[in-house]
């Protein structure tokens, strides 16, 4: 096999791979999309206050409505952290929403059976258990306190916190059942599903790509070699522990890691050992350094080692609970996938997937005249679509307030802003002409909607919540001159600013 040949080779399984599972891409990013934009932020991080067991049962709920990919989860749980909720919560609450999510139980299911699927929620809920009883117990509640007082020093002030909460504003303030009638929350929905295709498409292309490339260039016996088989309990063992090395070290996360898991199947890691690497997603080296940022190295030590111990003692277990019950793993194939075209089922959902992404991608464009986007910005860096009343980390740049999903790309884009210039708002949210700027945290505020509003030395101002309001009431003079940001760093890194009204 020439090398040109056996790229070829590599590239047309990956794309295969992709093709196998194209529909369930979109339905699953179409139905997050749908949950991320009517499930209330707020009503989450009123749940978690403790790590009870129906609390940590609500966080794992919060979680899987809360699709997301690894990066953008870990900063919401350090939100919801950092704003009072139990650091156990905000922990299971991360794995959730990377882990037992619906386009990931799809894709394991098209790539490499159902039982792997099946075996993502039974291990998935196994690990949460054993999170919510060793996690206490391991990191001390004043190393946790440590770190939330250095969040909270770290996160300049909103305007949207109000006795310890973030306020909601836009659609996500309103019923649930007023936000499902909406058509405004519906084109929001389609935002949130572009966005989050966009923003994980570097880890779907890496991992189709390099999943084609270990299953057609990496010789059998080097998995043979790798993989203990043959061995029992013990063979058992050493898989489902390097199963999350692996996962270390390739460095992509989410829905992308469950090809590279398909071709570990296909080389001869074992059924549990397929779990563990799943579930590791959270734990890749780029992860941890953002782990450590935030809550110390200490912190960060415990969490990396109780991660670790719980995904493979998961996997274990669900390897050895599938055994008892009489659930066999599929028969091992030769091949991930089936290379060429084919008039079948999976090419007939792929087409009516193809028109419904059209669809989709039509009322994300035409979102505002359906009156969405209201409340929401785009993450320069990644393309994810953030909800500003809630975004983890801002900064200002020539003038406006940019939004991102995590501090993960606020670094990025501090490190070269004109990189991402193009993809940065090219106005302020005062400049709109519909409607009327929060001078507490720059929001643009439709009068008519307006959650509330202050007179002032005979003129009248409209802000997104009580919260905003009530911060203005305090010290409107300190909203109406300009106010430069100072700049704040913590251990030579910038801290996130949330840009006030300069």
């Amino acid at each position: 096999m020439t090398v040109l040949d056996a790229i070829g080779r590599s590239l047309s399984e990956g794309f295969f791979m992709f093709w196998e599972t194209l529909w369930a891409l979109v339905l699953g990013f179409a139905l997050s999309g749908a949950v991320q934009a009517f499930v209330s932020r707020t009503e989450m991080q009123r749940a978690l206050g403790d790590h009870r067991p129906a609390t940590l049962a609500k966080s794992s709920f919060f979680g899987v409505v809360s699709s997301s990919c690894s990066y953008a989860a870990s900063a919401l749980a350090k939100s919801l952290f950092a704003r009072g909720a139990d650091f156990t919560a905000a922990m299971v609450f991360m794995v959730a929403s990377t882990n037992l999510v619906v386009e990931l139980g799809i894709v394991l299911w098209l790539l490499i059976g159902w039982e792997f699927a099946l075996a993502e929620f039974v291990g998935g809920a196994i690990m949460i258990v054993l999170l919510g009883l060793v996690l206490p117990r391991v990191i001390p509640a004043a190393w946790l306190e440590d770190a939330r007082d250095r969040l909270a020093a770290g996160a300049a002030p909103t305007g949207h916190e109000h006795h310890g909460e973030q306020a909601d504003s836009g659609l996500t303030a309103l019923p649930w059942r007023r936000r499902l009638r909406s058509r405004a929350g519906w084109a929001d929905a389609s935002g949130y599903t572009i966005s989050d295709l966009t923003m994980l498409r570097r880890e779907l292309v890496i991992g189709f790509v390099a999943a084609g490339f270990l299953a057609q260039l990496v010789p059998q016996r080097f998995w043979q070699s790798l993989f203990l088989t043959g061995h029992g309990f013990g063979g058992s063992v050493e898989n489902v522990v390097l199963g999350p090395f692996l996962a270390i070290i390739s460095f992509v996360c989410s829905v992308g890691n469950v090809p590279l898991a398909a071709a570990l199947w296909v080389g001869g890691i074992s059924f549990g050992g397929v779990v563990s690497f799943v579930f590791a997603d959270l734990i890749t080296l780029p992860l941890l350094v953002i782990y450590r940022k935030y809550f110390g190295t200490a912190v960060t030590l415990r969490l990396l080692a109780v991660f670790w111990a719980v995904m493979a003692i998961g996997g274990l277990a669900t390897e050895y609970l599938f055994k008892a019950v009489g659930l066999h793993p599929p028969v091992r194939p030769k091949v991930v996938v089936m290379t060429g075209f084919s008039w079948n089922y999976t090419t007939v959902l792929n087409l009516v997937a193809l028109i419904a992404f059209a669809g989709l991608y039509w009322l994300y464009r035409n979102r505002e005249r359906f009156g969405g986007g209201q409340g929401y910005a785009k993450d320069p860096v990644c393309g994810m679509q953030v909800e500003i009343a809630h975004a983890p980390a801002t900064t200002r740049h020539d003038g406006h307030t940019v939004y991102f999903c995590s501090d993960h790309c606020l670094h990025r884009f501090e490190a070269d802003p004109q990189r991402y210039a193009g993809a940065a708002p090219s106005h302020s949210h005062g400049d709109q002409a519909d409607g009327e700027l929060d001078l507490v945290c720059g929001m643009t505020v439709d009068p008519a909607t307006a959650a509330a509003k202050v007179k002032y030395e005979g003129e009248t101002y409209w802000f997104c919540s009580k919260g905003c309001a009530e911060t203005f009431r305090g010290d409107p003079e300190m909203y109406l001159e300009p106010q430069p940001l100072p700049p704040q760093t913590h251990d030579g890194l910038p801290l996130l600013q949330i840009g006030r009204r300069s």
